[in-house]
């Protein structure tokens, strides 16, 4: 019993380890190796900017004025908002901007978001086409930057770097920040070695000629960038594309965006799960494996491990170490969440309280999928944590 333990223990460490450590040295190795650049030129194509939105009267009007004002030439833009039957002023402000060149496309019954993109891009007619949401405000030069990768004819999607903002220096805020730098280490390393497993939702551009209309329940921000490799496409980062983005400052508004996600994306992993094959989809099955399923699997891995250093804990004092390290993260994440309940935020605490909750996600997303349950229809999860802290 007691080497079965720590078997569990050291399997699940194991596991663990590269999923967090390995698979970021593995990416390093490769690019810096074998690395795969972009022959970026000077390029600049027609641009439609898709926002597809919902109920997002309190930022639609001052993420239409960002766009309206990038450093990109206006006869080459055209701005299309597609709205999945709103219920509030969201309409109407797009129709203050047609004035000004900003098209309206109501969905005749609400399909949720990805839907409304499939409908956008119909009616859209520039070469490339960009995805933002309404809560995104890009920097003048995004487009700029961002363009010139589509001079390389491999790449058929690319995406920018967000900043998140944390205004009210919220634990889950600080958690998000590191979280996604710790994201975007990733999408360095996995641009250069083969092609991004997924995008930021928020700013990303495809080529109009190599879109897929994706089905209603898909997670798009992931199943695009699968979509490109199927092509024989690239998805690329582009670091110096940049957007801000408001942090969720609540943690129960941030674990049911995270849970949405993850349930999204694995039914499309199951869908697609040939490109999990590495004779099919090379290099890039192994960056599906390590970057998807094993950090969805991490909760199970972090069970194991507690179980099995908790039995071994009387007949060891490592595993005693051990077991209380891993208690007292659980507990930094339990205070953390209590502070949130009193008022108080910790930006000390937003890593393990961070950490906890997106493997809670994971674990509550792994459950949802495998009972079916799917997510078609979108709620502006920020906006409505902005109201209600206002």
């Amino acid at each position: 019993m007691k080497i079965g333990m720590e078997m569990v223990f050291w399997l699940s460490a194991a596991a663990l380890l590269y999923t967090y450590a390995g698979y970021p040295l593995l990416l390093l190795i490769v690019s810096t190796f074998r690395p795969l650049t972009v022959r970026v030129g000077d390029y600049q194509p027609t641009v439609s900017l898709i926002i597809t939105a919902y109920n997002e009267e309190l930022d639609l009007a001052a993420k239409l004025e960002n766009t309206l004002t990038l450093d990109y030439p206006h006869e080459l833009i055209e701005i299309i908002v597609a709205s999945d039957c709103s219920t509030d002023r969201t309409d109407d402000i797009v129709r203050e901007f047609a004035a000004r060149g900003v098209r309206l496309h109501r969905q005749p019954q609400r399909l949720g978001k990805t839907a409304a993109q499939n409908a956008a891009v119909e009616r859209a007619g520039g070469e490339i086409v960009v995805f933002s949401d309404a809560t995104t405000l890009y920097q003048p030069d995004v487009l700029r930057i961002l363009m010139p990768n589509f001079a390389d004819s491999s790449v058929g999607c690319a995406t920018g770097r967000v900043v998140y903002n944390d205004a009210a220096t919220s634990s889950v805020g600080h958690g998000t920040r590191s979280y996604w730098s710790y994201e975007f280490l990733l999408k360095k390393g996995e641009s250069s070695a083969c092609s991004l497993t997924g995008v930021c939702g928020c700013l990303y551009a495809v080529r109009r000629s190599a879109y897929v209309p994706l089905y209603h329940e898909a997670c798009s921000d992931f199943i695009i960038a699968t979509k490109m490799v199927e092509q024989g496409l690239r998805a690329v980062y582009e670091p110096g594309a940049v957007c801000v983005e408001e942090t969720n400052q609540r943690a129960d508004k941030e674990l049911k965006a995270r849970v949405r996600i993850i349930t999204q994306t694995l039914s499309d992993l199951w869908r697609n799960r040939a490109m999990l094959n590495p004779l099919i989809s090379g290099f890039y099955a192994i960056q599906l494996f390590s970057h998807k399923v094993m950090r969805y699997l991490a909760p199970l891995s972090l069970i194991a491990m507690l179980a099995a250093s908790a039995w071994l804990a009387p007949r060891s004092t490592f595993y005693v170490v051990v077991c209380a390290g891993q208690l007292s993260v659980y507990g930094a994440a339990i205070l953390a969440w209590a502070l949130e309940r009193a008022g108080w935020h910790s930006p000390l605490l937003g890593i393990p309280q961070y950490f906890v909750l997106a493997n809670i996600a994971s674990l509550i997303g792994f459950y949802k999928f495998l009972r079916g349950e799917r997510y078609v229809r979108w709620e502006p999860v920020r906006a409505n944590a902005r109201q209600g802290a206002q």
